[in-house]
């Protein structure tokens, strides 16, 4: 008879989840997982077969934490410009203070993306989610009149996508959120007619 899991694997998943983001993959060992986790090695194995895919769990994880979070403030946005705004104010604050710093998207591309096919294709994918996302809410302030129209939805959220992964670099560093704003003013100014 199979013994039953003594431990919620959605919150053993989610504290995965912030160490690598804290620490990155490589640094993050399976004996520092299973202590933060809680979890004997066995059931890190038996649960979520090894560090690798712990790792891509971890990511998908993260992508809905952060997808429910960007959708719930956007909604709560009046206008489009609004909805910008927040996205902007939310890459550069401290998100629930107990966050670490940065986007474990951005980090698991810098660090892994190059030599890993499935952490390539994750961040990749997610990055394409936030284009698609950014790009929607420039079409509704297209249509609102709020935003310039002699461009594509889609060209514009390029850049400005380009521009809020850099933000998550800097945002990891002393540079101070002064600074940090002023370069997001700029970038949505481009939107604005």
């Amino acid at each position: 008879m199979a013994r039953s899991k003594e431990y919620d694997e959605d919150a053993v998943l989610h504290k995965a989840m912030q160490l690598f983001w804290e620490q990155g993959y490589e640094k993050t060992s399976v004996s520092d997982l299973v202590e933060c986790m809680g979890i004997h090695r066995r059931s890190l194995y038996d649960t979520f077969s090894d560090k690798h895919t712990l790792f891509l769990k971890a990511m998908d994880r993260y992508a809905d934490i952060m997808n429910t979070r960007l959708q719930r403030g956007i909604k709560q946005a009046e206008t489009a410009s609004q909805a910008i705004h927040f996205i902007f104010k939310y890459t550069i604050e401290d998100r629930e203070g107990s966050s670490p710093m940065g986007c474990l998207f951005v980090n698991a591309a810098i660090e892994l993306a190059g030599r890993d096919a499935d952490i390539d294709s994750k961040a990749t994918k997610g990055f394409a989610t936030e284009e698609q996302l950014l790009s929607d809410i420039i079409q509704w302030g297209q249509q609102d009149g709020e935003f310039v129209s002699d461009l594509d939805a889609k060209d514009l959220a390029e850049p400005l996508l380009n521009t809020l992964l850099g933000l998550r670099v800097m945002a990891r560093t002393s540079i101070s959120k002064e600074k940090l704003y002023r370069i997001a003013e700029i970038s949505i100014k481009a939107l604005h007619k």
